[in-house]
């Protein structure tokens, strides 16, 4: 490991980023580096705006990548190698406004059926029963299921925050079983190394198997079966706020576009013209001439 990352990854220790922020910021900074075979801290802003547009026109990546690996070379110039460089010369791209497609509670179920290993089922049902981001299913420990309360309690989320989530009760039977059998000292759901957990990706990869042999069109992913759980709540009248603090979301205006994608909550909403007058010709009153 060079000066340059450890330095980096020091600063962002201190600043208590997430595990998975670290990892990401790395990744982008060490493709920067590998594209113009240089130390970063021997190039500049041309070098990122060049690089940029290498992203966009040949990588054609998301602008959520995009923006992603912004952020990083800004942490690294500007905390880490301390220059006096302000926001506009980081220039982000306007990420589109999509909706989040959410499943059919009967796609969750077929889905579900091609779920093959028992572990690998909790943790997807970890993201459709309690809305847990991936990363935070993945990295759960025994003593964060409060089988009393029926609780979930999250550690260090997004934003470095703790909350709670619900706990499904077919989860909590399903833990158990799985604990029994397992018996796992650290992680709940251990990696192929001592003291670590199962990847993200595998649990990636397997949801678009299991989508696949499901018969789903849609793009079926852990954070798909986190949309579908705030879907899935709102339709049955849960109050948004509610649903807030349970996906951890710091702002209401994330959570309420769930409203746009809940046909069962629009279809409750009344037409302003269902009100209006109907407007056939009244009797005994004459036709206004046309203006």
């Amino acid at each position: 490991m060079t000066p340059l990352r450890r330095r980096m990854l020091e600063d962002m220790q201190l600043r208590n980023f997430s595990t998975e922020t670290q990892r990401s910021y790395i990744h982008y900074v060490a493709q920067y580096a590998s594209y113009y075979q240089s130390s970063p801290d021997q190039l500049g802003l041309d070098d990122i705006r060049n690089y940029q547009l290498y992203l966009i026109e040949q990588r054609q990546l998301s602008p959520q990548s995009i923006n992603t690996f912004v952020a990083a070379v800004k942490f690294l110039y500007t905390v880490t190698l301390e220059m006096p460089w302000t926001d506009k010369q980081f220039v982000r791209l306007k990420v589109p406004a999509t909706l989040p497609v959410p499943l059919s509670a009967s796609e969750v179920a077929d889905f579900l059926q091609h779920v093959g290993p028992l572990k690998h089922r909790i943790v997807v049902l970890l993201c459709y029963g309690s809305g847990l981001r991936i990363s935070e299913a993945v990295a759960l420990k025994a003593g964060d299921i409060d089988s009393a309360r029926m609780l979930i309690r999250v550690r260090n989320g997004k934003g470095a925050k703790d909350r709670y989530t619900v706990l499904s009760e077919l989860v909590l039977k399903l833990l158990r079983d799985y604990f029994q059998r397992e018996r796992p000292t650290d992680f709940l759901f251990p990696g192929t190394k001592k003291g670590t957990h199962i990847r993200p990706s595998t649990i990636q990869q397997l949801c678009q198997e299991a989508a696949h042999l499901a018969g789903i069109t849609k793009r079926v992913t852990p954070h798909t079966l986190r949309h579908s759980f705030a879907t899935h709540l709102l339709e049955n009248g849960v109050d948004t706020r509610i649903i807030q603090v349970l996906l951890g979301h710091a702002r209401i205006d994330t959570t309420a576009r769930y409203t746009a994608v809940t046909p069962c909550a629009l279809h409750r909403v009344a037409s302003p013209a269902d009100r209006a007058p109907a407007g056939r010709k009244r009797a005994g009153k004459q036709k206004r001439p046309a203006l």
